[in-house]
């Protein structure tokens, strides 16, 4: 088992940035890919970014290239996700995830799921 538990959503005017934070325990922390996703209500949940177990590879969904980054502490078990230049419809809750490769994750394959945080961009 993995718990995963996210940090650092809140309310920002666009333009602004946030990062989030999801730390996990349990499991060997390394062994997973790790990634996040957002959902807003009655849309499904969405792709975010994804990274390797190694740190070395990273996805990132098309909108949110050159304004998000995706990356990893394995001496502190923690993934994050850096958010710049953030807009209204960035506006959702955040999950993390881990599973077994970063394609995977891009692709919705997830072994654990966080249990959200709520990013909230004000225009």
């Amino acid at each position: 088992q993995v718990q995963l538990v996210e940090s650092g959503g809140g309310l920002v005017q666009a333009g602004g940035s946030l990062r989030l934070s999801c730390a996990a325990s349990g499991r060997t922390f390394g062994s997973f890919a790790m990634g996040w996703f957002r959902q807003v209500p009655g849309k499904e949940r969405e792709f975010v970014a994804a990274i390797s177990k190694n740190g070395g590879t990273t996805r990132h969904l098309e909108s949110v290239k050159g304004r998000f980054t995706i990356s990893r502490d394995d001496a502190k078990n923690t993934v994050y996700l850096q958010m710049n230049s953030l807009k209204p419809e960035d506006t959702a809750i955040y999950y993390c995830a881990a599973g077994p490769s970063f394609i995977a994750i891009s692709t919705g394959k997830v072994d654990y799921w966080g249990q959200g945080t709520q990013v909230t961009v004000a225009s």
